[in-house]
């Protein structure tokens, strides 16, 4: 069975408040990635609101049809907003203020009660929580500890490794061997514990095969590369391009 691919749209939102203004809208991008044949949205409402905004949050749970995943933080902010809008998803995610992007995965065990009582009430409100970990078995095994019903194995450290610059120099391709293996093993342990596998981070048309070849992953999270080919050939294009990669 092929993995379903839920679209982050992060970026379109950069761009539109890089202006502070209206467009491009973030609806709109929902709904043609959607069309195109998307399996769900995918939105990470940060404290600083870098990008996503609380309103679009409200928005999207109006339009989207398919399957809203909201990453966020586990405060206490984060998770009201959440019962609030009852996305269909959550994901708990680390961040950092000075970070460009997230840059690994959140570590449960060492913050296991802050996630553990975030996942309660999120579940408690009837949505789904996954979790965002390094391929780690020790932040599996935590992350259903703290109620986890799906964890998202941070691909990042692959992403990395199969740059073309880092894939042509030295043992950059062996090491991107050993870590499809490593995520491979982890999403195993996490299926075998019950826990649904998706994976997400740095993937792109080039790189996301080989982890689509693992039986036990079945969803996907990208987003800065397909809204980076949709500069080009447009959204609809790009989103079903990498449906076809990734089956």
């Amino acid at each position: 069975m092929t993995a379903k691919l839920n679209v982050n749209i992060d970026h379109v939102a950069t761009i539109r408040e890089a202006r502070k203004t209206i467009e491009p809208s973030i609806i709109t991008a929902a709904v043609i990635c959607e069309q195109s044949g998307a399996d769900g949205i995918t939105v990470h409402l940060r404290q600083d609101r870098r990008h996503i905004q609380d309103r679009d949050i409200e928005l999207l749970r109006d339009v989207v049809t398919t399957y809203l995943n909201v990453e966020m933080a586990a405060t206490d902010e984060m998770v009201a907003i959440a019962a609030k809008t009852l996305p269909d998803a959550v994901s708990l995610v680390p961040e950092n203020p000075n970070e460009i992007t997230t840059e690994g995965g959140l570590n449960v065990v060492g913050n296991f009660e802050n996630v553990q009582s975030a996942a309660e009430q999120l579940r408690f409100a009837g949505i789904f929580v996954s979790m965002f970990i390094d391929p780690e078995t020790d932040q599996i095994d935590a992350a259903k500890r703290a109620g986890a019903q799906q964890v998202e194995l941070c691909t990042g450290e692959y992403a990395e490794l199969t740059l073309a610059s880092r894939a042509a120099h030295g043992d950059g391709r062996q090491k991107a061997v050993e870590e499809v293996f490593r995520i491979s093993k982890a999403a195993k342990h996490a299926t075998d514990l019950g826990l649904i596998a998706a994976a997400g981070h740095g993937l792109t048309y080039r790189n996301v095969g080989a982890l689509a070849a693992i039986p036990e992953i079945t969803e996907f999270n990208i987003g800065h590369n397909i809204i980076s080919r949709a500069v080009f050939v447009g959204l609809n294009n790009a989103v079903k391009e990498m449906i076809d990669a990734i089956s």
